[in-house]
């Protein structure tokens, strides 16, 4: 049966509070957790949280910056991602979702030479909890701050190199597949960690304008049913953003969500409704 997630991210406002309450009482069996929300918390009690909600964790946001895009060496890069991944040992997530850095004016050799030497440093911890590094690439009119890597293919190469059950690719449907990228889809099931769902009206842009799932021009529909062709039976995690919620219903938001996802994945959705 396919899990249904929701990422904390879609509910920006919300506390990590609300959102374990929310998403259980909108019947998600499946949290997508933001670092940033939970460090408002004690991470023993957002454990605790979590535990007694039921809600399994899908994948926890993010670690990365490897190549000092965001003004921290790679040492202290490195160290974060190790929290992150105990973090993430502790919440039992599917997955720790990574982004490489973005270029930082390095030449495109370099920097994936610190994202490799940081694989190195922190793939052996990965593999002892059990908790893959999702890499996630992004589209490049996004990526500017987040990552070098912007291509589909060359993402799955790296990940199929390393031969490692802890590194895995996250995909964002907002992102990938592009068109040309389709065929690739089937592919990449059995190397991804996370698929996040995202919509959008107009072609992707630095501040990732996302719709509801369904009434944009992404064929979600097509995408999810040629993963669960291709035998991916992991996460679906509903990650929404972009001005169009700052004001929204974020109740509302939920029940339109599962419904657009059981329409798309049909009968073998696993969800339950409160």
């Amino acid at each position: 049966m396919t899990l249904l997630s929701m990422n904390e991210i879609t509910t920006y406002r919300w506390s990590f509070e609300e959102d374990v309450e929310k998403y259980q009482q909108a019947g998600y069996r499946a949290i997508g957790v933001w670092r940033h929300k939970v460090g408002d918390w004690d991470q023993d009690e957002a454990i605790e949280c979590l535990a007694r909600s039921g809600l399994a964790v899908s994948n926890l946001s993010w670690a990365g910056g490897f190549t000092g895009s965001d003004g921290r060496t790679l040492t202290e890069s490195v160290e974060d991602a190790i929290d992150a991944i105990r973090l993430a040992a502790a919440m039992q997530a599917g997955c720790l979702v990574v982004y490489s850095g973005g270029r930082n004016n390095h030449t495109f050799r370099h920097a994936g030479r610190l994202l490799r030497m940081a694989l190195d440093q922190l793939l052996p911890l990965a593999e002892a909890v059990e908790v893959p590094l999702a890499i996630e690439p992004m589209h490049a009119a996004c990526a500017a701050e987040w990552t070098f890597l912007t291509d589909f293919l060359s993402v799955l190469e790296l990940i199929e190199e390393y031969d490692s059950p802890a590194l895995k690719l996250a995909i964002d449907t907002y992102h990938f597949p592009r068109e040309s990228e389709r065929d690739l889809v089937a592919c990449a099931a059995p190397h991804l960690g996370i698929v996040h769902l995202g919509d959008r009206r107009l072609p992707p842009g630095f501040d990732q304008e996302r719709c509801p799932l369904g009434c944009g021009l992404l064929p979600l529909g097509d995408i999810v049913k040629t993963l669960q062709r291709a035998g991916y039976s992991g996460p679906f995690d509903v990650k929404l953003m972009g001005s169009e919620f700052e004001s929204g219903d974020y109740w509302d938001l939920l029940e339109e969500s599962q419904l657009a996802f059981t329409e798309f994945a049909g009968s073998t959705v696993s969800r339950m409704f409160a």
